[in-house]
């Protein structure tokens, strides 16, 4: 069950990640996409490392339950799903491309069934989740027109693939390393995927990048917070959560990117935007429902108790 920290971290989680998508459509004035993503997690990982040994926490993976998480997050959730997705994002727009990551909630309901049948999701979860995507479409406002016919589409797809697998997967239980070095090594190997990603893309090489000091700036800003610090936080919650509960969160992160967006970028927030951002609060109280009933009646029951100890002390 998730504590309050949990539900702070989350949130914050979102938040961070959706100063993303704003932060790299700036930056991606001075970098080509993949070699945008390789920069940004080469420092991540760097950021992480260096502070997981000046903790003094052990940086040596050993065995099976090291590296497993190690290799599967890294490859999956940080190489793979991110070199797919930049490569799509060459060919439909951003609005395509996050309406498409809308799908991670609905395909890891069903693929944790399969491979993790102690995790599952109601038939009002399922609901929710729809809802949630509906709100998703809504705030992202793609067009239809060529959408199925279009390669990035199916990058983009494969992204969202990939990062399912990199969720139900990603199993850190018979981990022995602290979980701030597991998450460095993760997004090491990640960025040494990238890196190679950047000689196979055509035309995402470093040679074709033309930084600015405006775009520098941004990458170091996706590197060090949403990058190093967003990842921390996605690879403990998704420990503590489970693959569904972290699969939500491309739900929560659309609206928080919108409202960045307007704020740093000038990007306007329409009528359409707002009734995506009440269609997602909508899925996530179905999906959260028996919670926010236990939490509901918490607080009345916590209430009523303090008037009563209040009246029986007049």
């Amino acid at each position: 069950m998730a504590s309050r920290r949990d539900v702070v971290l989350y949130l914050a989680l979102a938040a961070i990640w959706g100063t993303a998508f704003p932060a790299t459509e700036a930056a991606l004035e001075g970098f080509r996409p993949v070699a945008l993503a390789a920069v940004r997690f080469d420092l991540a990982a760097l950021v992480l490392l260096a502070v997981a040994a000046a903790s003094g926490r052990s940086l040596i993976p050993r065995g099976r339950g090291d590296w497993t998480p190690i290799l599967v997050g890294g490859l999956f959730n940080i190489g793979l799903h991110h070199a797919l997705l930049f490569a799509g994002q060459q060919y439909v727009t951003s609005a395509v491309a996050s309406t498409l990551l809308g799908l991670v909630p609905v395909l890891t309901p069903v693929v944790t069934s399969v491979f993790r049948p102690d995790e599952s999701i109601s038939a009002r979860g399922v609901v929710g989740v729809v809802l949630g995507f509906v709100g998703v479409v809504l705030i992202a406002n793609p067009s239809g027109g060529h959408l199925l016919s279009d390669i990035g589409v199916w990058f983009v797809l494969g992204a969202a693939v990939a990062w399912v697998v990199g969720a139900v997967f990603t199993d850190e239980n018979d981990a022995g390393l602290p979980g701030l070095s597991l998450q460095a090594w993760m997004l090491a190997v990640g960025a040494l995927g990238l890196d190679i990603a950047t000689f196979v893309v055509p035309g995402q090489g470093f040679a074709a990048t033309t930084p600015t000091t405006t775009s520098l700036a941004w990458v170091g800003y996706l590197a060090v917070v949403p990058g190093a610090a967003g990842f921390l936080i996605y690879f403990r919650l998704l420990h503590r959560l489970g693959p569904i509960e972290m699969g939500l969160i491309e739900y929560v992160i659309p609206p928080f990117a919108a409202i960045f967006g307007w704020f740093v970028l000038g990007e306007g927030l329409t009528p359409t935007t707002g009734g995506g951002f009440l269609a997602i609060l909508g899925g996530f109280l179905l999906v959260k429902w028996p919670r926010v009933v236990g939490g509901v009646r918490g607080y009345v029951d916590g209430r009523a108790g303090g008037n009563s100890e209040s009246s029986n002390a007049d």
